[in-house]
């Protein structure tokens, strides 16, 4: 791959507000709505950031880690970046869209790339009906809340609410509950990318429940249904030596 127009983007973080600088002084960079090629400084919250402020044009994204943990992101050098854009892997992610219904009988959708999560607003645990593709799998989960993951975003909440982690192309989604109290012993499930996944909140004002895709949040939800949109495609760039696929099956073996 080669990329004639790349745009520069950064985080607010002072350690990414000053690679970018030293970038765009020694690259020419052009106005990030023009370019084929977007490099985004930061952590893996400003790649979904990122992400999101460019779904609609589907440009590529090159991450440069200038944040914490930056699991979706590649080294930060500012040397032979041509070369290593010619040279990088793609990895084609496609989001999940949620659809909520709230107790005020108004809607909301939203894009998430890592997951969708339930979460409950009060002291009291939630009670929520599980249903895929029509069929009710579980009539009431207490919970604190319960979310469905894509394989890009398994090994971020969903990893840390003990779901499975998921290899890129898998066509896989995870439904993983978050500290489940009944029942006690249900981990959650795996299910095929095509499934339509609907949450019922039952006693929702007793228990109210919040739904998050991604950072945006929708509270006091009673309805929800959650299923990938395989019209949108989200491409990110990796160095080839270590692309998505690799780290997130390197995960699976990391103590």
């Amino acid at each position: 791959m080669a990329f004639d127009k790349i745009a520069f983007v950064a985080s607010g973080a002072p350690a990414a507000q000053a690679s970018v600088k030293a970038l765009c002084e020694r690259y020419d960079g052009v106005d990030p709505e023009s370019a084929d090629v977007v490099i985004a400084l930061g952590g893996d919250g400003f790649m979904l950031e990122t992400l999101h402020r460019f779904i609609g044009r589907g440009v590529p994204i090159y991450g440069m880690n200038r944040g914490t943990v930056g699991f979706l992101m590649n080294e930060y050098t500012e040397d032979d970046l041509a070369a290593r854009l010619a040279q990088a892997s793609k990895s084609i992610v496609h989001p999940l869209v949620m659809t909520t219904r709230s107790v005020d009988g108004s809607t909301a959708e939203a894009l998430a790339i890592n997951e969708v999560s339930l979460l409950r607003q009060t002291r009291q645990a939630s009670k929520i009906r599980i249903s895929v593709d029509g069929t009710v799998r579980i009539e009431e989960l207490i919970c604190d809340g319960v979310l469905v993951a894509t394989a890009a975003g398994s090994t971020a909440y969903n990893l840390s609410a003990h779901g499975p982690i998921l290899p890129v192309g898998s066509d896989l989604l995870t439904l993983t509950p978050i500290s489940a109290f009944r029942p006690r012993r249900w981990r959650g499930a795996l299910l095929p990318a095509t499934a339509t996944v609907r949450f019922e909140i039952l006693e929702n004002e007793k228990r109210p429940v919040s739904a998050v895709a991604d950072s945006t949040e929708v509270r006091d939800v009673v309805d929800v249904v959650i299923e990938e949109n395989r019209d949108v495609e989200l491409t990110m760039l990796f160095d080839a030596e270590h692309n998505l696929a690799e780290r997130i099956l390197n995960e699976q073996f990391t103590p």
